[in-house]
Protein backbone atom coordinates (compact mmCIF):
# COMPACT_ATOMS: atom_id res chain seq x y z
CA UNK A 1 0.00 0.00 0.00
CA UNK A 2 1.10 3.77 -0.92
CA UNK A 3 1.20 5.58 2.39
CA UNK A 4 -0.56 9.31 1.51
CA UNK A 5 -0.72 12.66 3.24
CA UNK A 6 -3.24 14.70 2.27
CA UNK A 7 -2.07 18.28 2.80
CA UNK A 8 -4.66 21.61 2.39
CA UNK A 9 -5.82 23.87 4.66
CA UNK A 10 -9.25 23.47 3.79
CA UNK A 11 -10.62 20.54 5.47
CA UNK A 12 -13.72 20.13 3.05
CA UNK A 13 -11.42 19.50 0.55
CA UNK A 14 -8.95 17.87 2.35
CA UNK A 15 -12.10 15.21 3.08
CA UNK A 16 -12.58 15.47 -0.64
CA UNK A 17 -9.11 14.44 -1.63
CA UNK A 18 -8.64 11.57 1.28
CA UNK A 19 -12.25 10.09 0.28
CA UNK A 20 -10.66 10.14 -3.64
CA UNK A 21 -7.26 8.64 -2.45
CA UNK A 22 -9.31 5.73 -0.65
CA UNK A 23 -11.27 4.54 -3.39
CA UNK A 24 -7.71 3.99 -5.66
CA UNK A 25 -6.14 0.60 -5.22
CA UNK A 26 -3.35 0.06 -3.54
CA UNK A 27 -3.41 3.37 -1.37
CA UNK A 28 -4.53 4.05 1.90
CA UNK A 29 -4.78 7.60 3.44
CA UNK A 30 -2.47 7.98 7.20
CA UNK A 31 -3.38 11.54 7.71
CA UNK A 32 -4.06 15.15 6.91
CA UNK A 33 -2.73 18.27 7.27
CA UNK A 34 -3.80 21.92 7.00
CA UNK A 35 -0.45 24.01 7.56
CA UNK A 36 3.06 23.90 6.93
CA UNK A 37 4.13 23.09 10.22
CA UNK A 38 1.53 20.55 10.84
CA UNK A 39 2.41 18.71 7.57
CA UNK A 40 6.36 18.83 8.36
CA UNK A 41 5.34 17.17 11.20
CA UNK A 42 2.95 14.69 9.85
CA UNK A 43 5.81 13.49 7.70
CA UNK A 44 8.38 12.73 10.74
CA UNK A 45 5.64 10.83 12.27
CA UNK A 46 3.52 9.14 9.91
CA UNK A 47 6.59 8.38 6.87
CA UNK A 48 4.61 8.43 3.92
CA UNK A 49 5.22 7.50 0.79
CA UNK A 50 3.35 10.45 -0.65
CA UNK A 51 1.96 14.04 -0.21
CA UNK A 52 -0.54 15.51 -2.02
CA UNK A 53 0.20 18.82 -1.69
CA UNK A 54 -1.50 22.59 -1.57
CA UNK A 55 0.37 25.20 -2.28
CA UNK A 56 -1.58 27.69 -0.90
CA UNK A 57 -1.22 26.93 3.20
CA UNK A 58 -1.43 29.56 5.92
CA UNK A 59 1.76 29.96 7.47
CA UNK A 60 3.77 29.79 3.84
CA UNK A 61 3.72 27.31 0.36
CA UNK A 62 3.63 23.48 0.11
CA UNK A 63 6.72 24.32 -2.08
CA UNK A 64 8.42 25.31 1.75
CA UNK A 65 7.46 21.52 2.37
CA UNK A 66 9.03 20.05 -0.10
CA UNK A 67 12.33 22.59 0.36
CA UNK A 68 12.63 21.71 4.45
CA UNK A 69 11.89 17.85 3.95
CA UNK A 70 14.79 18.17 0.78
CA UNK A 71 17.42 19.87 3.72
CA UNK A 72 21.01 20.30 2.37
CA UNK A 73 22.30 17.00 2.00
CA UNK A 74 21.39 14.09 -0.26
CA UNK A 75 20.46 11.62 2.12
CA UNK A 76 17.74 14.46 3.56
CA UNK A 77 16.88 14.57 -0.40
CA UNK A 78 16.75 10.61 -0.38
CA UNK A 79 14.52 10.09 2.25
CA UNK A 80 11.85 12.90 1.72
CA UNK A 81 8.26 11.46 0.23
CA UNK A 82 7.33 11.88 -2.99
CA UNK A 83 4.95 15.07 -3.89
CA UNK A 84 2.22 15.56 -6.07
CA UNK A 85 0.95 18.86 -6.07
CA UNK A 86 -2.49 19.59 -5.85
CA UNK A 87 -3.16 23.52 -6.27
CA UNK A 88 -5.24 26.30 -7.42
CA UNK A 89 -1.92 28.02 -8.09
CA UNK A 90 -1.42 27.63 -11.80
CA UNK A 91 1.48 30.77 -12.32
CA UNK A 92 4.58 29.29 -14.23
CA UNK A 93 6.80 30.54 -11.31
CA UNK A 94 4.80 27.74 -8.62
CA UNK A 95 4.79 25.04 -11.70
CA UNK A 96 8.64 25.62 -12.69
CA UNK A 97 9.51 25.70 -8.66
CA UNK A 98 7.27 22.46 -7.96
CA UNK A 99 9.59 20.82 -10.99
CA UNK A 100 13.17 21.85 -9.40
CA UNK A 101 12.03 20.58 -6.08
CA UNK A 102 10.90 17.42 -7.74
CA UNK A 103 7.24 17.40 -7.35
CA UNK A 104 5.93 13.82 -9.30
CA UNK A 105 2.85 15.76 -11.08
CA UNK A 106 0.89 18.70 -10.51
CA UNK A 107 -2.97 18.91 -10.82
CA UNK A 108 -4.56 22.42 -10.60
CA UNK A 109 -8.36 22.23 -8.83
CA UNK A 110 -10.88 21.48 -9.32
CA UNK A 111 -10.61 18.07 -10.32
CA UNK A 112 -12.57 15.09 -10.40
CA UNK A 113 -12.46 11.54 -9.83
CA UNK A 114 -10.69 10.31 -12.63
CA UNK A 115 -8.21 12.69 -13.19
CA UNK A 116 -6.72 12.38 -9.75
CA UNK A 117 -6.93 8.22 -10.33
CA UNK A 118 -4.87 9.13 -13.52
CA UNK A 119 -2.24 10.75 -11.62
CA UNK A 120 -2.09 8.20 -8.77
CA UNK A 121 -1.94 5.02 -11.34
CA UNK A 122 0.60 6.32 -13.46
CA UNK A 123 2.68 7.38 -9.63
CA UNK A 124 2.22 3.75 -9.01
CA UNK A 125 3.32 2.23 -11.93
CA UNK A 126 6.43 4.70 -11.58
CA UNK A 127 7.14 2.23 -7.93
CA UNK A 128 6.36 -0.46 -9.79
CA UNK A 129 8.44 -0.33 -12.25
CA UNK A 130 11.70 0.97 -9.90
CA UNK A 131 11.01 -1.92 -8.08
CA UNK A 132 11.51 -4.31 -10.85
CA UNK A 133 14.87 -3.10 -11.83
CA UNK A 134 16.12 -2.53 -8.46
CA UNK A 135 18.82 -0.54 -7.44
CA UNK A 136 21.48 -1.81 -10.13
CA UNK A 137 22.14 1.22 -12.36
CA UNK A 138 19.83 1.18 -15.40
CA UNK A 139 21.83 0.69 -18.71
CA UNK A 140 18.61 0.51 -21.82
CA UNK A 141 17.29 3.70 -23.03
CA UNK A 142 13.64 2.16 -22.90
CA UNK A 143 14.16 1.91 -19.17
CA UNK A 144 15.29 5.18 -18.58
CA UNK A 145 12.55 6.68 -21.14
CA UNK A 146 9.96 4.66 -18.63
CA UNK A 147 10.88 6.17 -15.67
CA UNK A 148 11.03 9.52 -16.66
CA UNK A 149 7.25 9.10 -18.42
CA UNK A 150 5.50 6.75 -15.78
CA UNK A 151 4.22 9.95 -13.72
CA UNK A 152 3.52 11.91 -16.93
CA UNK A 153 1.02 9.91 -18.69
CA UNK A 154 0.08 11.39 -22.16
CA UNK A 155 -3.28 12.98 -22.36
CA UNK A 156 -6.03 12.25 -24.63
CA UNK A 157 -5.60 13.67 -28.19
CA UNK A 158 -7.51 16.16 -29.24
CA UNK A 159 -10.43 14.40 -31.48
CA UNK A 160 -10.30 15.28 -35.28
CA UNK A 161 -13.10 17.38 -36.80
CA UNK A 162 -14.24 14.36 -38.88
CA UNK A 163 -13.67 10.74 -38.61
CA UNK A 164 -13.27 9.67 -35.00
CA UNK A 165 -16.08 9.18 -32.20
CA UNK A 166 -15.47 10.27 -28.47
CA UNK A 167 -16.70 7.39 -26.62
CA UNK A 168 -15.39 5.44 -29.20
CA UNK A 169 -11.87 6.40 -28.85
CA UNK A 170 -12.02 6.51 -25.23
CA UNK A 171 -12.46 2.51 -25.33
CA UNK A 172 -10.01 1.80 -27.49
CA UNK A 173 -7.08 4.15 -25.68
CA UNK A 174 -8.26 2.72 -22.32
CA UNK A 175 -7.68 -0.88 -23.89
CA UNK A 176 -4.41 -0.22 -24.72
CA UNK A 177 -3.71 2.07 -21.54
CA UNK A 178 -5.51 -0.83 -19.27
CA UNK A 179 -3.77 -3.91 -20.53
CA UNK A 180 -0.17 -5.13 -19.56
CA UNK A 181 1.01 -5.98 -22.63
CA UNK A 182 1.21 -5.33 -26.24
CA UNK A 183 -2.03 -5.96 -28.62
CA UNK A 184 -3.05 -6.24 -31.81
CA UNK A 185 -5.85 -4.56 -33.21
CA UNK A 186 -7.64 -7.64 -33.35
CA UNK A 187 -7.29 -8.01 -29.57
CA UNK A 188 -8.27 -4.43 -29.26
CA UNK A 189 -11.57 -4.95 -31.35
CA UNK A 190 -12.99 -8.00 -29.04
CA UNK A 191 -12.20 -6.26 -25.80
CA UNK A 192 -13.92 -3.04 -27.40
CA UNK A 193 -17.31 -4.77 -29.19
CA UNK A 194 -15.57 -2.57 -32.31
CA UNK A 195 -14.77 -3.95 -35.73
CA UNK A 196 -10.91 -5.04 -36.20
CA UNK A 197 -11.04 -2.37 -39.04
CA UNK A 198 -12.16 0.25 -36.68
CA UNK A 199 -9.97 -0.29 -34.06
CA UNK A 200 -7.05 -0.56 -36.34
CA UNK A 201 -7.97 3.17 -37.25
CA UNK A 202 -8.54 4.45 -33.82
CA UNK A 203 -5.06 2.77 -32.89
CA UNK A 204 -3.25 4.34 -35.66
CA UNK A 205 -4.82 7.84 -34.80
CA UNK A 206 -3.35 7.15 -31.21
CA UNK A 207 0.00 6.45 -32.25
CA UNK A 208 0.08 9.50 -34.48
CA UNK A 209 -0.89 11.56 -31.55
CA UNK A 210 1.71 9.64 -29.33
CA UNK A 211 -0.98 8.26 -26.79
CA UNK A 212 0.12 4.58 -28.13
CA UNK A 213 3.26 3.31 -29.44
CA UNK A 214 3.45 0.92 -32.51
CA UNK A 215 5.86 -2.55 -32.00
CA UNK A 216 6.27 -4.88 -34.51
CA UNK A 217 6.57 -8.65 -34.16
CA UNK A 218 8.23 -10.45 -36.58
CA UNK A 219 7.39 -14.17 -36.99
CA UNK A 220 9.67 -16.83 -39.23
CA UNK A 221 7.78 -15.67 -42.42
CA UNK A 222 5.03 -13.10 -43.84
CA UNK A 223 5.01 -9.44 -42.66
CA UNK A 224 5.21 -8.43 -39.03
CA UNK A 225 2.64 -8.41 -37.02
CA UNK A 226 1.55 -4.96 -35.85
CA UNK A 227 1.09 -4.73 -32.10
CA UNK A 228 0.02 -1.78 -29.82
CA UNK A 229 1.07 -0.30 -26.28
CA UNK A 230 0.17 2.49 -24.42
CA UNK A 231 2.84 5.33 -24.69
CA UNK A 232 5.66 5.18 -22.05
CA UNK A 233 5.35 1.92 -21.37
Amino acid sequence: MIRTLVVDDDFRVSGIHAAYVRRVPGFEVVGQAATVAAALDAVRELRPDLLLLDVYLPDGSGLDVLRRLSGDSAAAAAERPDALMITAARDVGSVREAMQLGAVGYLVKPFGFPMLTEKLTAYQQLRQRMAALGPAAVTEQADVDALFHAARPVPAPTLPAKGHSAPTLALVREAVRAADRDLSASEVAELTGVSRATAQRYLSYLVREGAARLELRYGTTGRPEHRYRAAGR
